[in-house]
């Protein structure tokens, strides 16, 4: 008796080897990717073009909509996703936090493509005039830098104001009712709040802020599929060169996905950067800029190095590209 409950025994264990086993395969042959309502990787998305690329390397991809680059990156460090993109600020944060992430690339500069709003008929005519006054934005995305960068300049503290932390869908139906007085946001969101709501653009990150792109990999899948991560660069940037060639056919294709009318999406089209690259030195200590400012202020912990979670392809992969 005892041998026979041995022997199911080891069955069982090695059923349950092999289920394993080939869960771990089927995820390491699918590719993970999170997006959001804007830029380059939408537009790859609908193109299908890594699809077919990956295809040959036996990869499948998976695509997960988020609401904001902040929850894009908890779900990258929670290993949900292995790829997404992001505004300047949720890799700070997230860095912060300490996730294991690694930035692998970034789009050129799109400084109109985020900024703080304020409704059609309000009184205020200035960055000056939100002291004491009520803010929405998405804690943590790439509009909290440009809310930072803005007081600043302004000759406000980060203090002088009162922070409403919102997603972008729960901070535009209070921006809406009245329940704050301005509302710091980015495309595509920006471009519909513009056109349908009439909002007044306060100020923008023109002057102010670069507004990168950055594509980020967890550290485990960059360092495990360099290969895969090469032709994701290389597909995110043929798809940036023929988009910003053609707004007009991508405006199309994009704004049915986005649940927008085409004039919304063509605005939010021609305002982003498109051309993605590794990043160079200057793009390191811009966003390393942020992340001292934001230690200064308290928003992080911690002080934090860019330069140590920069993903630095193989020899053989870096030649390639």
């Amino acid at each position: 008796m005892r041998t026979i409950i041995l022997r199911r025994g080891l069955v069982a264990l090695f059923a349950a080897a092999v289920t394993f086993g080939a869960i771990t395969q089927a995820q390491a042959e699918t590719l993970r990717i999170g997006y959001q309502k804007y830029g380059t990787l939408v537009l790859l998305k609908a193109k299908g073009t890594l699809e077919k690329r990956l295809a040959d390397q036996g990869v499948q991809v998976q695509w997960t909509e988020f609401p904001g680059g902040p929850q894009l990156l908890e779900g990258l460090n929670v290993g949900s996703i292995d790829f997404g993109v992001t505004g300047e600020t949720p890799p700070v944060f997230a860095q912060a936090a300490g996730a294991d992430l690694l930035y692998v690339a970034s789009e050129p500069p799109a400084p109109t493509s985020e900024a703080i709003l304020v409704p059609k008929d309000s009184p205020i005519k200035s960055v000056q005039e939100l002291k004491g006054k009520k803010v929405a934005l998405n804690k943590g995305s790439n509009v909290h830098y440009l809310l930072v960068r803005a007081l600043e300049d302004a000759g406000l503290k980060y203090s002088d104001i009162e922070t409403v932390y919102l997603a972008p869908a729960d901070a535009r139906a209070a921006f809406e009712r009245g329940s704050v007085d301005a509302w710091v946001i980015w495309d595509p969101y920006q471009a519909a709040a513009e056109q349908q709501l009439k909002a007044r653009t306060l100020r923008d990150g023109t002057g102010l802020v670069d507004n990168n792109q950055f594509y980020l990999a967890t550290r485990p899948y960059a360092e495990k599929h360099p290969e895969v991560i090469k032709a994701l660069v290389e597909e995110v940037r043929a798809v940036g060169d023929w988009s910003k060639a053609n707004p007009e056919e991508v405006t199309t294709q994009v704004a049915p996905l986005l649940g927008l009318p085409a004039d919304i999406t063509l605005i939010s089209v021609k305002r982003q950067g498109y051309g993605a690259q590794f990043l160079t030195p200057e793009v390191i200590a811009a966003q390393q800029k942020i992340a001292d400012s934001f230690y200064q202020l308290k928003l992080i912990p911690k002080p934090l190095s860019i330069k140590d979670v920069i993903w630095t392809p193989p020899a053989a992969v870096a030649k390639a590209l």
